[in-house]
């Protein structure tokens, strides 16, 4: 099956709601999402008006989709700046891929994406992207890996449950 890959669009703000819950109710991949789906379901029109509006227009967020032939959407990844830190980066989050969808090369398609978008910010620009992979969550982890990202020693409490972690994964930039 075959994709395209391209920025959410704001008036695809009810789309981008339903993926985002299809995420947090599938039992494999709502681990790695700090919004639970109550949180995310009670969440106001506007919100989600917002967001796509946000993540369409690439100035300080980006949302990528994977929209398969059919037009449904496969699978997403958000991609946000963080230029104020120690190192100007990018930090992927809220990366999904539908169970339909999974094996297909999606998930490589949209982190590919969410790369090349990264390393093309002229300011600031980014010497890393970054993501946080939850320590249960095996499969992920080791995907980031296979593209190129390696964990950095960092590590949070995960905010759904005080007795696991989350550990930082990043890409550098290559040449810098």
């Amino acid at each position: 099956m075959g994709y395209v890959i391209r920025s959410v669009r704001a008036d695809e703000w009810e789309r981008l709601k339903e993926l985002r819950l299809a995420a947090l109710a599938d039992p494999l991949a709502r681990v790695a999402f700090n919004e639970t789906l109550e949180e995310a379901a009670g969440q106001t029109d506007g919100l989600w008006r917002r967001r796509a509006a946000r993540g369409g227009v690439g100035e300080g967020a980006i949302t990528f989709i994977g929209e398969a032939e059919d037009g449904s959407w496969g699978g997403m990844v958000v991609v946000l700046v963080e230029g104020d830190g120690e190192v100007p980066q990018t930090h992927l989050v809220g990366v999904y891929v539908r169970p339909e969808h999974r094996g297909a090369g999606l998930a490589q398609e949209l982190l590919g994406a969410a790369i090349r978008w990264s390393w093309g910010i002229a300011e600031p620009a980014v010497a890393r992207v970054r993501l946080w992979v939850h320590e249960g969550n095996g499969r992920a982890e080791a995907f980031y890996r296979g593209m190129g990202f390696v964990t950095t020693g960092r590590s949070v409490v995960d905010p759904k449950n005080a007795a696991a972690v989350e550990r930082e994964m990043a890409l550098g930039r290559q040449g810098a």
